[in-house]
């Protein structure tokens, strides 16, 4: 009979223990795929990637007990060979290579120059060829900062008391209602894939207090445009016993200054790899739906068109607005009209025209929408009533109201946004692995 221990020791090194070990001199076996061969004469460069990264190895004619020419360009390998320190390669060693077994061979060449700097190829042919795209180098470092991102939005939010939960995507009926949803026959029932996961994150709040998921919501709007997908992952938060919506936003400041020396405390070689700048968080200025408008109109000479949303040339603006005066790359836009947010947002006890809630624009891009939710339970039936929608439609969701809830609020972070806007990049599937938006449901 045999038993299983645990993780196995393996006879293979990685990057890190190379590092972090005293290992020059000394033979080492390593594996990964072989991203590029340089043949130089009776030397040859043969460059391993790794998941930690690129792995100098050298071949030279006599001393290598295998033939170079056997070997292919993503073939997958173990090598063997005598660690050496070599500042100038890409982990400032270098392999001198004994041996090599080859593990599995490719069965046509690349269709792209994946081991090239820049590929220099259109993103549509990445998208489509995206298997193979990903693993070039700058690509494979866009989606460990990305990795980055939620790791801290974990980290920040258990360090803050929340409890994460995972709720159903498969819905009844969509938490932001209307037209843009994917219908579903689940057994001869309507069903919807859910997008948001409001009312559970509401409902978990009567629970734990605090709550947050990463998880994929979904919008079947019709949009082709670089910053909207018909699938993204959500980075939720709902909050209770708050004084204010405040709360939710200086919770929401807290996650991106952690983030952001997290990434600069443990992404370095990415952030190098991509040219990218963290932006500075001290402080996030925020401002008045309709004053921003007003801001901006003044400033730019713009004309206010549409007094009740903010149009994406004027979220653009805003964020110009308070780069040249505040310095500030991100700021909230409090106070959305009520007649833009769901019914379950509380109205402003001032002017019911407006609601405690707020977009956060990154660079002019909004990348999170949150506020203060209602939590009386005549107040949100009062609300659902003017909007003349059926109680009975959502009566699970309204149990916890009739049951009692604290003063609470939360928002959602559109992660690839997020992260398109970190990266500078114009469209938002260069920060997404698999895209999904109305034409593409491949691969």
């Amino acid at each position: 009979m045999e038993f299983l221990t645990g993780v196995r020791e393996k006879e293979t090194v990685g990057i890190r223990e190379i590092l972090e070990g005293d290992y020059e001199g000394k033979a080492v076996r390593l594996n990964g795929a072989v991203h590029n061969i340089r043949r130089m004469g009776d030397v040859a460069f043969v460059i391993l990637r790794k998941s930690e990264g690129l792995v100098q190895c050298v071949y030279e004619e006599g001393k290598s007990s295998f033939r170079l020419k056997d070997l292919k360009e993503e073939s997958t390998v173990e090598v063997a060979g005598v660690v050496a320190r070599e500042e100038r390669a890409p982990q400032g060693f270098e392999l001198r290579l004994s041996s090599v077994k080859v593990l599995s061979e490719p069965a046509e060449p690349l269709p792209l120059a994946i081991h090239k700097w820049k590929m220099g190829t259109s993103l549509e042919t990445k998208l489509a060829l995206r298997p193979i795209s990903l693993r070039n180098v700058r690509e494979r470092a866009k989606f460990k900062l990305q990795e980055g991102i939620v790791r801290g939005f974990r980290e920040f939010l258990f360090r803050q008391g929340f409890t994460e939960i995972h709720t159903p995507k498969i819905v009844s009926r969509g938490a932001e209602g209307g037209a843009n949803v994917f219908k579903l026959n689940y057994f001869n029932k309507r069903a919807e894939l859910g997008q948001s996961p409001q009312f559970y994150k509401q409902t978990m709040v009567g629970v734990y207090d605090r709550v947050f998921e990463a998880a994929p919501v979904f919008r079947a709007e019709k949009h082709n445009t670089t910053r909207h997908l018909n699938e993204y992952i959500s980075l939720d938060f709902e909050m209770g016993y708050i004084d204010g919506f405040e709360d939710v936003m200086a919770m929401e400041t807290g996650f991106l200054q952690y983030t952001m020396e997290l990434l600069e405390r443990e992404y370095q070689k990415e952030l190098k790899i991509l040219e990218v700048e963290l932006p500075k968080i001290g402080r996030i200025p925020q401002v008045r739906f309709d004053k921003a408008k007003e801001l901006v109109s003044e400033k730019y000479h713009r004309k206010i068109r549409n007094p009740f949303d903010l149009e994406p040339e004027e979220e653009n603006l805003i964020g110009r607005y308070f780069k040249e005066e505040y310095d500030s790359d991100f700021v909230f836009v409090t106070h959305y009209p009520s007649k833009k947010r769901p019914f379950y947002a509380m109205d402003d006890p001032e002017d019911s025209r407006f609601t405690l809630s707020f977009d956060l624009l990154y660079k002019g891009l909004e990348v999170t929408t949150g506020g203060q939710r209602i939590h009386d339970y005549a107040t949100i039936l009062d609300k659902m009533a003017k909007r003349g929608m059926d109680p009975e439609d959502i009566r699970d969701y309204l149990m916890i109201f009739q049951y009692g809830m604290p003063p609470h609020g939360g928002l959602g972070i559109g992660l690839e946004r997020l992260t398109m806007r970190l990266l500078d990049e114009q469209n938002v599937r260069e920060a997404t692995l698999f895209p999904r938006d109305v034409t593409r449901l491949t691969p």
